[in-house]
């Protein structure tokens, strides 16, 4: 086991303080100082985040001694971030379930959205949220909802609740797709997404406010992404802009041509 080392040859190799790396990972010092002198041993939550700012896997972290990689090795793991976006190494999601033994869907109100970008993997945070049940869902997929603030989205009005369902292989989301992505910088965000994980490790996130400005999103900040399947308000939706509904036929057309060119390959 060379978690406690790793930890420490990682911290040093980004030329990190231990208080730094601790208020980088909302932890207290000594308690990052314990986990790097085999005082303490981290939880899984805490597991999760250390592998994610290290950009290590998790079973890299516990059973490999990263001094002895060279510096080139490290990097190519540090890279090597497919399996990460197509959900197959490991991705925590803490949920709650009914007096039926079925999940609930938790309210991620938008005063408890800071809250959520620090304790979304915490049992304790998650348990402590209003939750619901809509029937005419999947009982085997993973809904979650959140509600969003400002016009960046219209015509979905300032306050809605969005319906997200919690995916798992962000390689397989299509371009206009709208999402729930929650990122390490800005928290939550609610955007339609353009997809470009698997050549560029990126998305490009619009609005569907055309006043605000299209960015793109690195895959290393990207923590959880809940596609869109519905909202509810009490307002009546704007007419959607033709100018959007244009923007999204392009991006389902790029898609599209870009699986003609896999295939021609």
């Amino acid at each position: 086991m060379y978690l406690s080392a790793n930890i420490k040859f990682l911290r040093r190799r980004k030329h990190r303080t231990q208080g730094e790396l601790a208020d980088e990972l909302q932890l207290k010092r000594p308690t990052l100082s314990g986990y790097e002198n085999q005082v303490s041993e981290p939880d899984l939550q805490t597991l999760v985040k250390f592998s994610q700012y290290f950009r290590i896997p998790i079973d890299y972290l516990i059973k490999e001694n990263l001094a002895e990689y060279s510096e080139r090795e490290i990097q190519r793991l540090e890279a090597d971030s497919e399996e990460n976006m197509k959900g197959r190494s490991i991705r925590i999601l803490t949920s709650t379930v009914s007096s039926e033994n079925e999940d609930n869907i938790e309210l991620v109100p938008d005063k408890a959205k800071a809250g959520y970008t620090r304790g979304y993997a915490d049992p304790e945070y998650i348990r402590e949220l209003p939750n619901f049940q809509l029937p005419f869902l999947s009982r085997d997929r993973k809904y979650r909802s959140f509600q969003i603030s400002g016009d960046s989205m219209k015509p979905i009005p300032h306050g809605a609740w969005i319906t997200g369902e919690f995916v798992q292989n962000w390689l397989a989301i299509k371009n206009g797709q709208a999402a729930i992505i929650l990122t390490k910088d800005d928290g939550l965000v609610f955007k339609i997404i353009e997809n470009q994980l698997k050549d560029k490790k990126e998305l490009v996130l619009h609005s569907l406010n055309p006043d605000y400005k299209t960015y793109i999103l690195k895959a290393e900040e990207i923590m959880e992404i809940w596609k869109f399947v519905n909202y509810i308000s009490p307002e009546m939706p704007e007419a959607l802009p033709p100018d959007i509904e244009l923007h999204k036929a392009v991006a389902n057309l790029q898609q599209d041509m870009d699986e003609i060119k896999r295939q021609l390959k």
